[in-house]
């Protein structure tokens, strides 16, 4: 754990703290176990977006991948009986083939990310609302799938405290993330690429295959987000389902220390960043404020956080400078003796 994700822990403590202050049900059982059930679900897709980001791409489009992800998995097993273990797989590798169309056009076409994902955006809601007519997909009176619910929405009693399994398979995600984003070679050219794409092209690092490879990545995550989503809902109306989830992935991002240049962020950071998103949110329900001033706290955070971001590349600028002028004085001073 780097400092800045130490940082992030400490802060989360004194808001938490603060929030149990103001009203204390924030330390009930049902509230904190309710509140780690969104850290799971929306950890999952932000991990899944910090991978496109620490290259130096952007992935606007998570949302309606979740929606119209999230209606066909209800579609395939409440409407054409498929087994919901064809249907996990099917929605996995629907997935997998969204990231890998997104890193086709942005390395082998050459188009910007923004655009792509944006474009992404609008024709994977268009197509949800499409597909269900514009209707509400959800379970039929006595659908009923229990090892899927189990696994998916269900929790399991640790100590007297409901563990949502949603954080369980958050924590898994995280780990093996970690371990491919931090321990592997993989994970150094994920930094290069982000830091300098040509020069890691020049490197020999096969630049394009590490992006295609990351937006592969994100789509399978947010894949596995959205099934998560649709079991626990239970129910997508396509219009609204997802909205702005890639704005909560970008500000968790952001705040667990990715730079929105590339080549920079962990693990860790992104999952300390939506546990900070998810209790600044448990706080404006908790106080009674408007629920649409989420997306203001959403806004003022990931500006607050590419603000530190310029201030630490400023400064580190300055004392890389600094440190030159030093050792170029030390150089000279023998030729001028």
């Amino acid at each position: 754990m780097n400092k800045k994700d130490l940082s992030l822990l400490v802060l989360i403590l004194v808001v938490g703290a603060v929030v149990a202050f103001i009203n204390p049900r924030f330390l009930y059982v049902g509230n904190l176990s309710n509140t780690l059930n969104q850290v799971g679900m929306f950890g999952i897709f932000s991990i899944a977006e910090a991978f496109v980001i620490i290259i130096g791409g952007i992935e606007l489009s998570v949302g309606s991948v979740i929606a119209l992800l999230g209606v066909l998995f209800i579609d395939l097993i409440v409407n054409h009986d498929v087994n919901w273990m064809l249907a996990f797989a099917a929605i996995i590798a629907g997935g997998l083939v969204i990231g890998l169309v997104h890193g086709a056009l942005v390395t082998r076409m050459h188009i910007q990310p923004f655009v792509v994902t944006l474009c992404g955006l609008l024709i994977y809601r268009g197509a949800a609302r499409y597909y269900t007519e514009d209707a509400t997909a959800g379970f039929g009176f006595g659908a009923s799938f229990p090892t899927l619910e189990w696994l998916t929405a269900g929790r399991t009693n640790l100590l007297g405290f409901p563990v949502p399994h949603s954080l369980v398979a958050l924590i898994v995600v995280a780990a093996i993330a970690w371990v491919l984003l931090h321990r592997s070679v993989f994970g150094r050219y994920l930094y290069a690429v982000g830091k300098n794409e040509e020069a890691a092209r020049y490197s020999g690092i096969r630049s394009e295959r590490v992006m295609v490879s990351a937006y592969v990545i994100c789509g399978g995550l947010t894949a596995f987000s959205a099934i998560l989503f649709a079991m626990y809902t239970r129910s997508i109306s396509p219009a609204v389902h997802g909205s702005f989830y890639e704005l909560y992935a970008i500000a968790a991002a952001v705040l667990g220390g990715c730079s929105l240049r590339g080549g920079e962020g962990s693990i860790v950071g992104v999952v300390l960043g939506t546990v900070l998103l998810q209790v600044l949110q448990n706080l404006v329900n908790l106080l009674g404020i408007p629920s649409s001033l989420n997306f203001a706290v959403m806004g003022a955070v990931i500006l607050i956080g590419v603000l530190a971001d310029q201030y630490l590349v400023q400064r580190r600028q300055r004392v890389g400078a600094a440190k030159g002028r030093t050792q170029t004085s030390l150089a000279a001073a023998p030729l001028e003796g």
